[in-house]
């Protein structure tokens, strides 16, 4: 290789790099599907609501989340771990399907729900109460099973399921 080529090479790896960034900053296509777990709702009536959501577990997948996907099966969606309690500030850009976010406490009890969110927007959905978690589920799925702040999420990030 000569010595003009390996410049080229080395002059051309920074666009390289920074286009993967800009990829992953502003994606453009929904993530494969993340690997899934059961997670199971307790509503204060001891009615027990089964789910099998995707792990958002990295920086990367949390920031692509449910973007562009079009459908969110009624026993399915994605539970953000956010490893340690903290403020959670969602929000919708290129996300097509309205969702609803349960906020979740470190011991698994809901602490904050924001139902029917509007695709597409850039306001920010969240809560300044620390939580553990942040659960997405299809529209309508926590008025349709009577879910309420207080209820119960079990699921083992949250030390209370297997």
């Amino acid at each position: 290789m000569t010595r003009r080529h390996l410049l080229a090479l080395l002059a051309a790896a920074p666009l390289a790099l920074s286009t993967a960034a800009v990829r992953a900053a502003d994606p453009t296509t929904a993530q494969p599907d993340l690997p899934k777990e059961k997670l199971v709702v307790v509503t204060r009536d001891g009615v027990h609501h089964d789910f099998m959501v995707e792990m958002a577990l990295t920086p990367e997948q949390q920031e692509i989340g449910l973007m562009f996907r079009t459908n969110i099966p009624a026993d399915g969606g994605m539970l953000f771990d956010w490893g340690t309690p903290r403020a959670s500030q969602m929000w919708m850009k290129n996300t097509v399907s309205s969702l609803d976010m349960l906020f979740i406490g470190e011991d698994g009890t809901i602490k904050h729900i924001a139902e029917r969110t509007v695709p597409e927007s850039l306001a920010i959905v969240g809560t300044s109460i620390p939580v553990r978690g942040t659960l997405e589920l299809a529209a309508g799925t926590a008025e349709r099973l009577d879910i309420r702040v207080g209820d119960k999420v079990l699921q083992k990030i949250f030390h209370n399921a297997s």
